[in-house]
Order: C-alpha cells, then sequence, then structure tokens
C-alpha cells in the first residue's frame, strides 16, 4: 500500500511538473567599449563565454528565458556608449547559454539608424533567435505580433516596448514599438482572441538610475493591471527597482509586477549599476488561463576585469568565494544596498533560496 501511494505522488507531481512552464528574466545585456576590448581575441574575434558561465544552470532551468539586448548588432566599427554595436558573436554566446527570446525595442535600438536595426534583425534570425520589439516592415511587425509561444500546451504571448530612441528619428520603414497605451490594448486584445492563455508585456520605461519608480511607471503598471496582463516586466533604469504580486480584482487573478531588473551586463561603475536581479517564475493552468506560480529573483554581479585576457563575468550573491579580492567590498555594498533600499518593498516576491 505504501508502494502504491509513493507511485501515486510521483505520477502526480511528474503530471504537475509537465503543465507548469517555468521562465526566467533578466535586464538590460549591454556592451561598452570596455566590454568589447575585454572579449577580442588575438585572431580577432571575441569570445563572451566566460562571462555567464556561473549563471548558465539558472537561465537554461527556464523553459523560455529572456533577455534585452540593449545593443545593435551594427556591424564594424564595434562602439559602445554613447552609440552602441556589439559584434554578433555576443548575441550568439547569449543563445547558446539559454536565452530563448531577445527583447529589442529600447533607447539604443537606432544608435547604428536604420541600418542598424535592420542588420540586427537579420543577424538575430540567421542565428535563429526569436526577438521581438523592432521590425523591418510593418508587414514583419504584423506577421510577428502577437508573439505567442506554445509550452507545453501553455499559450503565452509576449510583447515588447520603448519610451524611446534618444531622440533618433526613424528614417524608413523600419518599426520600433513605442509605449503607446492604444497601440498596446489592440496588442493584448489581439492576443487574446488568437488563444494566449497568459501575456507578458515587457517594457522599456522609468528613469535611469532611481532606485524607486516613478509616476509614470507607476500609472502604466495600473492600466496594464486593468487591461488583464499577467505578467508586467520592465528595465531601462540600469538600477533593481522593487517587484510585487499584485491582485486584480477586476479579472481575479495575480499580476506579476517587475519595474526593473537593473543590468544584466554591463561597465557602469556606480555601485546600484553593478549587477542586476534574475527574475524566476512559473505558469499552470487552472482551467482555461495560466497562473502565475512562486516568483523569486537572484542577485548577481558584474565583476570587472583587472589584467590583460580577463573577462566580465557574473557572479551570482551565493557565490562569494569566486570573487577576486579587490572586488569584495563592491560585491558587498551592491548587495547591502539592494537588498535594504530596494528589495525591502518587494510585495510577495522573494529571494530564491
Amino acid at each position: 500500500m505504501k508502494l502504491l501511494s509513493i507511485l501515486l505522488l510521483s505520477v502526480v507531481s511528474l503530471l504537475q511538473s509537465n503543465n507548469t512552464v517555468n521562465l526566467t528574466f533578466v535586464g538590460d545585456a549591454m556592451q561598452h567599449a570596455p566590454q568589447i576590448t575585454a572579449a577580442q581575441q588575438p585572431d580577432g574575434t571575441y569570445d563572451y563565454s566566460p562571462c555567464f558561465e556561473q549563471l548558465k544552470g539558472d537561465i537554461t532551468w527556464a523553459d523560455l528565458a529572456v533577455v534585452n539586448l540593449e545593443c545593435p548588432l551594427g556591424g564594424k566599427p564595434y562602439t559602445g556608449y554613447p552609440c552602441f554595436s556589439a559584434p554578433d558573436s555576443y548575441a550568439q554566446t547569449l543563445r547558446d547559454v539559454g536565452f530563448d527570446l531577445f527583447l529589442t525595442a529600447n533607447n539604443h535600438c537606432l544608435d547604428r539608424r536604420d541600418k542598424g536595426l535592420i542588420r540586427t534583425c537579420q543577424a538575430l534570425d540567421s542565428m535563429g533567435i526569436a526577438h521581438i520589439g523592432t521590425y523591418r516592415n510593418q508587414q514583419e511587425r504584423d506577421r510577428l505580433i502577437p508573439y505567442i509561444v506554445n509550452v507545453k500546451g501553455v499559450k503565452i504571448a509576449f510583447l515588447d516596448y520603448t519610451y524611446g530612441t534618444n531622440g533618433i528619428p526613424i528614417q524608413g520603414n523600419v518599426i520600433v514599438d513605442f509605449i503607446d497605451q492604444q497601440q498596446i490594448a489592440a496588442d493584448i486584445a489581439l492576443a487574446r482572441e488568437r488563444g494566449a492563455h497568459a501575456i507578458c508585456v515587457n517594457l522599456h520605461w522609468g528613469i535611469e538610475y532611481q532606485l524607486k519608480p516613478v509616476a509614470s511607471q507607476r500609472n502604466l503598471a495600473d492600466w496594464l493591471v486593468s487591461q488583464g496582463v499577467d505578467l508586467i516586466i520592465g528595465g531601462h533604469p540600469h538600477v533593481v527597482e522593487p517587484m510585487e504580486v499584485r491582485h486584480s480584482e477586476e479579472f481575479d487573478k495575480d499580476v506579476l509586477l517587475v519595474y526593473s531588473m537593473g543590468n544584466f551586463i554591463s561597465n557602469q561603475s556606480d555601485i546600484d549599476c553593478r549587477g542586476g536581479a534574475m527574475v524566476k517564475v512559473s505558469l499552470r493552468m487552472e482551467g482555461d488561463h495560466a497562473v502565475i506560480d512562486n516568483p523569486r529573483y537572484k542577485l548577481f554581479f558584474v565583476q570587472k576585469p583587472k589584467a590583460r585576457g580577463e573577462n566580465y563575468v557574473l557572479i551570482p550573491e551565493a557565490r562569494p568565494d569566486l570573487l577576486r579580492p579587490d572586488s569584495k567590498g563592491e560585491f558587498t555594498r551592491f548587495m547591502q544596498r539592494t537588498h535594504d533600499l530596494v528589495m525591502s518593498n518587494n510585495k510577495d516576491v522573494s529571494q530564491e533560496q
């Protein structure tokens, strides 16, 4: 009898895991000039594989992992701030460590103007990388949006929008998805019409270096909740901002709201920009709709190279043993400030144990 009970529990657990979709989100994947220099090899190629090794398991854990590519693949010459253009191998490495969906609607997507945007789309397509947020023309957007992924029978719609492009105008037929409530509402409605069980809206919004969301973020979040979305995932401030689970009375469901995950990787020096948060959440079906389950975060730190031949390395909070002695002070300050000033304001989103 005991053996039968164990077998039944095992079957139930397996069925539950097969009906649960795990998602991972990270923030702004940037490429400043020192990062490009650190990745350059003697033969002229660029190797980014050391950067993400310590987080690879968290990324591949997900059934679907999402990253904001905050630099065009605009071709040579490769450049950092203020107008980025990263080597194609950067995106290829992000793909190889497990990211499935790249977000491209951000304030740097037109840094190499229309040609850079088009080349970015072409390069990502050639690498088999799914991407949303910018498009070569309206026909391409109409074909791709809403972007709906069917994972284990759970249909998840992903949308991506930016507040602007640093004042750089579109010159031709390319499309950038800007934050426009009329367009967002239409996209949400179409996603629902096409059978999405859950809707995730990704936003490039807010004010840089602010540790709390500003009124425009809070107001847009309120509106998105009223539209019935399930996940609101934000970036752009380059620092971590609070996260919360909010209950929608109108739709009788919980909504995960992440104002900013900070940087995924960058060369920025301000202490609050020296790392970021990875957000993990699961979706499971209840009847004909999906519900969020166990939202949580994990902090990590960007250790910069000290000597020639070293690269940037992302170090999880739980692995201070991987730090060089000269990085320990900044690591500790980043973690303390992020926990004390930001994560203490979280609501029902806890640290992964």
